[in-house]
């Protein structure tokens, strides 16, 4: 990648109109962290340590965890670190990075739930096919499928944005780098790639939430048609609940980035809770209500207390 940028850091300014609640943001942000990374560590121990879990479906929620355990450590760690007084400070290459991986764990992530809901979609319309179709090896394909395009589409928009020459006011309006606030620093017209940028990302949510409601369109026709009152019942907890988290996870990322007239504080807002509450929900929504994972938990627990 060309650096034509004279600059060596940037400044990050963090969230808009927020002084005097460092200590309260400190503290929310960091019990959401904690969270995150032990309820999604809590569910890869579950599904990883019991057989009956080694299934395609719980096999995307283990990457899932993994995204969901990495996506907020790209921002969150620097976030915390200037809430406690520390310096602001971060380098060309640190935010070439933070703007990679946010991306490309972001886009791997609106990928993921795409293969999730064609998962469901064949269980439910064709469960006598299931293990056919979503053989080990397709699931695998489909796994590295989802991180392969992740990769591209995030190189693109990470080259498209540090192409650009950086050479006068280096203080970011933003708690980390992204795309929208790194374009109003660069000393050249961005007008163009502006256009591209957002579109490129604004279009992929979009494009996957067609994909996914298709599949969902299917399974509700599917449930509907079946005899079991309890099998429909259980059929639409699940689909309900996989559409709330792709909907907390997508849905932001549509609100920032196609937004016509963009507003910084409204923004934040919406990014800190995708980044950081949405990670947290997820746990709860697709594994830690399941019976199953709480009954795997809780022997596991309990092996680990006797051996002691």
């Amino acid at each position: 990648m060309r650096n034509l940028s004279v600059v060596t850091e940037f400044i990050l300014l963090g969230i808009p109109h927020m002084k005097g609640l460092k200590t309260t943001l400190f503290v929310l942000f960091l019990s959401f962290y904690i969270f995150t990374l032990m309820g999604n560590l809590l569910i890869l121990l579950a599904i990883i340590s019991s057989s009956r879990f080694h299934t395609p479906m719980y096999f995307f929620l283990c990457k899932l965890s993994v995204c969901d355990i990495f996506f907020p450590s790209v921002s969150s760690p620097k976030l915390l670190f200037y809430l406690l007084g520390n310096s602001r400070a971060i380098s060309y290459a640190g935010c070439v990075s933070q703007l990679f991986f946010y991306h490309f764990l972001g886009c791997t992530e609106c990928f993921l739930y795409t293969v999730m809901a064609y998962d469901r979609f064949v269980a439910i319309c064709y469960p006598l096919y299931y293990s056919i179709i979503m053989s080990h090896k397709v699931c695998t394909i489909l796994a590295m499928g989802t991180s392969f395009f992740g990769c591209i589409h995030a190189t693109f928009l990470t080259t498209l944005t540090f192409q650009l020459p950086y050479c006068g006011p280096n203080e970011v309006h933003y708690y980390f780098c992204d795309i929208p606030v790194m374009l109003k620093l660069a000393c050249a017209d961005t007008s163009v790639l502006e256009v591209m940028g957002l579109i490129s990302v604004g279009l992929m949510p979009l494009s996957c939430f067609f994909l996914i409601l298709t599949s969902y369109s299917c399974i509700v026709c599917s449930i509907l048609q079946m005899h079991s009152a309890e099998g429909r019942h259980q059929a639409f907890s699940i689909c309900s609940a996989h559409l709330i988290a792709i909907l907390l996870s997508l849905m932001p990322v549509v609100l920032i980035y196609l937004q016509p007239t963009p507003n910084s504080w409204l923004n934040a807002t919406v990014q800190v809770l995708n980044n950081l509450v949405t990670p947290t929900v997820n746990p709860l929504i697709y594994s830690l209500r399941n019976k199953e994972v709480k009954y795997s938990l809780k022997h596991i627990f309990i092996t680990y207390y006797l051996s002691l």
